[in-house]
């Protein structure tokens, strides 16, 4: 089974923070931090996303 790979717009309409927001809490270590998947691509990976949502 293939798990989505949600893009930073959709992460955004989850959780409800801004880009910015997301990035610095990447750089804190207090979000997870997105693959590549490609030379300009990042996405997350929706079941750390929906760990994150439900840790907090």
């Amino acid at each position: 089974m293939t798990e989505k790979i949600l893009r930073c717009r959709e992460v955004q309409e989850i959780i409800g923070l801004s880009r910015s927001t997301i990035y610095r809490m990447i750089g804190r270590g207090d979000f997870p931090p997105p693959q590549k998947l490609g030379l300009r691509a990042i996405g997350w990976r929706e079941s750390a996303i929906s760990e994150w949502v439900e840790g907090r």
